[in-house]
């Protein structure tokens, strides 16, 4: 299916749905360039989609509030990291370190995420920022065996890094920016 026949069909159903929004992905990552034509269809479903006119099907209907913290905890001390002293650490292996040694916290309601970010800052930021620095200190100190290896869904470039962040963020805190802490 092209860009333009998804779109369509998005703005027909009035749904993009995450197969819809893999298949686009696919295209744009494996295309070396795109038409005109195609272009022009992304803009439009970019309009649809900030209009309301097409309605992007969550993933799930549930997240781990816990990756969404532990997530955010992570990228602001690699970024730490990375400025004073240099080291430049992957982000999902420290984050999944972390969270293999956290309880999750899941949520399905706006309201039930809350109740969980309140939860976790009042009962685990201790243990939250414990094992963040285990698995920091446990990423520096780890010789670079296989250097080859591949993350999960990792093309090339720094867009892509910057991408999987963006989606990561857009899947497990699609509001994260409108509430005030």
């Amino acid at each position: 299916m092209s860009i333009q026949q998804i779109v369509e069909q998005a703005l027909q159903d009035g749904y993009l749905t995450p197969a819809m929004e893999a298949e686009v992905g696919r295209i744009c990552d494996t295309a070396s360039e795109l038409s005109i034509e195609e272009y022009m269809a992304l803009d439009k479903l970019m309009g649809s989609l900030l209009t309301g006119e097409v309605v992007a099907v969550q993933r799930k209907q549930f997240i781990n509030v816990m990756e969404e913290l532990v997530l955010t905890e992570v990228i602001a001390r690699v970024a730490e990291i990375k400025v004073t002293s240099g080291h430049s650490l992957d982000v999902g292996d420290i984050a999944a370190y972390a969270l293999n040694r956290l309880p999750p916290l899941y949520a399905t309601t706006e309201e039930g995420a809350n109740y969980q970010r309140q939860r976790a800052k009042e009962e685990l930021a201790a243990l939250i920022v414990q094992q963040i620095d285990e698995a920091i200190a446990r990423s520096l100190d780890r010789p670079e065996f296989f250097p080859e290896r591949q993350a999960l869904g990792k093309s090339s470039g720094g867009k892509e890094v910057v991408k999987q962040v963006s989606m990561l963020l857009q899947a497990y805190a699609p509001n994260f920016e409108q509430q005030i802490s």
